[in-house]
């Protein structure tokens, strides 16, 4: 999986994560990190993402809030997003330091994840035994 990475600054303020217009292929960017550079003043830095909600209109969100003295960098566990993506440097002059994984799935990819998914349950579990009971001596 290839990594991700993009930084922010008042020379760059925005950057935007756009996949290849294959139809067989969905890009999504799994954002993992949020972190201030070497420099970054004393002051607030507000990262927002915008990208498609569920019901297909863009919207943006923000997504960390930086201090160099609070709250330097942030995890964001995994904060996945299909692209196109924007990432905007909304106040503050960073640096900030954006990475994450470029995700590529197939359709075919989350019908065989299932079915995958499916056989190791079945494989995993065993077969339910009744409790013994204890003897009276």
């Amino acid at each position: 999986m290839p990594c991700f990475c993009c930084e922010l600054s008042s020379e760059v303020p925005f950057y935007t994560f756009q996949a290849d217009e294959d139809e067989d292929l969905e890009h999504f960017l799994e954002l993992r990190t949020v972190c201030l550079g070497e420099g970054a003043k004393d002051e607030y830095n507000v990262i927002e993402v915008t990208a498609m909600n569920y019901q297909g209109k863009k919207t943006s969100v923000p997504v960390a809030s930086l201090h160099i003295s609070r709250l330097p960098m942030v995890s964001l566990g995994g904060f996945e997003l299909m692209a196109p993506v924007t990432l905007r440097l909304k106040s503050g002059t960073g640096p900030v330091t954006v990475s994450g994984m470029h995700l590529v799935a197939t359709e075919n990819d989350e019908e065989s994840d299932m079915s995958d998914d499916e056989d190791e349950l079945e494989d995993e579990l065993e077969p339910i035994k009744p409790a013994k009971k204890k003897q009276k001596l």
